[in-house]
């Protein structure tokens, strides 16, 4: 992509009142950050957000060179998380269907009306979601008592290709960090020849405000101690705000025990392996009274939250996925020198 196709394709002069900012906080001239920027981005191919959320302005090239970026993210998924497999998982009935074992809600998909009418009945408050969507983007919580027409419903619902399911009760001790969302764990597992594990994993919550938890809608992020199942640390948000405690529930995140800790792993490990042919998944997943449920599965899950929460780029992470697969299948896939 040029420069100008670029600049067109972000927001050009949001950036750079962002670069304003910085100029001040970090006592750099805004000429020396732009500039600074477009070789970094001429370099490693990053994006707006991805300068401004990792502050790649105060990172070296050789530590700028360990950020994932839109670029390296492409040339990896497309080894591990093949495009013409992801109507798996990107259609979200087709995940519901595929993955049922590890899922205990019901959906209404496309079906009759009569069926229609069966789920409102049995369900008072519900997710309306897309078919295909990232970053929580069109998801919202509804409620039976807000649905005048059942006839109108289904129309709206097919003309915008949406589904519903049951809204998940998340665990009472989850519930008191942020009950105006489902606050669900990000776990990314790697799977290949019959293994898999975890190669990171964090907790996302809330605002508090949004009724959904996702990093692009206003939720932040924490660190999760993978086998102690604990949060480590504040919790931060795509904007870079620290929180000690979640500013409306005012629980402290530093030391928070996730319930049903091992359980989730399980349940992550074991649905890794339903599919041969995707090797990476960021599973989202709900913690619950009696276990854990999936709440849906990324074929490409984003590197952001990841590398906010870990202050540093992460590309060991693809690195010891290639370097299983190069030992499995004798080939030689490198990690990417920007």
């Amino acid at each position: 992509m040029g420069l100008i196709e670029y600049a067109r394709a972000g927001n050009l002069k949001r950036f750079k009142n962002n670069l304003k900012e910085i100029s001040k906080k970090e006592k750099k001239s805004e000429f020396f950050l732009f500039n600074h920027f477009l070789l970094t981005f001429l370099k490693t191919g990053c994006g707006y957000s991805d300068y401004l959320n990792y502050e790649l302005y105060n990172k070296t090239f050789k530590e700028i060179d360990e950020y994932v970026t839109i670029k390296h993210q492409d040339k990896f998924y497309e080894i591990v998380s093949p495009a013409k497999y992801k109507t798996f998982f990107t259609i979200k009935p087709n995940f519901l269907n595929n993955f049922k074992n590890y899922i205990n809600r019901s959906f209404f998909a496309g079906g009759t009306i009569e069926e229609l009418k069966a789920f409102l009945d049995k369900n008072e408050e519900f997710m309306v979601k897309p078919y295909d969507g990232l970053g929580g983007k069109g998801v919202y919580k509804e409620y039976r008592k807000n649905i005048k027409n059942v006839n109108d419903f289904y129309n709206y619902l097919n003309e915008n290709h949406l589904f519903i399911e049951e809204y998940v009760k998340q665990n009472k001790e989850v519930n008191r960090l942020c009950k105006e969302s489902v606050n669900t764990i990000r776990i990314m597992t790697f799977s290949y020849n019959g293994k898999s594990e975890i190669v990171y994993a964090a907790m996302r919550i809330g605002n508090g405000i949004n009724n959904v938890d996702n990093f692009h809608q206003g939720g932040m992020g924490c660190k999760i101690d993978l086998e102690k199942g604990i949060l480590i640390g504040d919790a931060i948000d795509k904007d870079l705000n620290h929180y000690e405690v979640h500013p409306k529930s005012k629980v402290k995140f530093d030391g928070f025990v996730l319930p049903n800790w091992e359980k989730a792993k399980k349940l992550v490990l074991d649905a890794s392996l339903v599919n041969n042919n995707i090797h990476m998944v960021g599973w989202d997943v709900a913690l619950t009274d009696e276990g854990a449920t999936l709440i849906e599965g990324n074929r490409r899950p984003g590197f952001d939250l990841i590398q906010v929460l870990s202050k540093r780029g992460r590309k060991d992470i693809m690195r010891h996925c290639l370097d299983i697969i190069n030992k499995e299948e004798g080939t030689n896939y490198k990690i990417w020198k920007s």
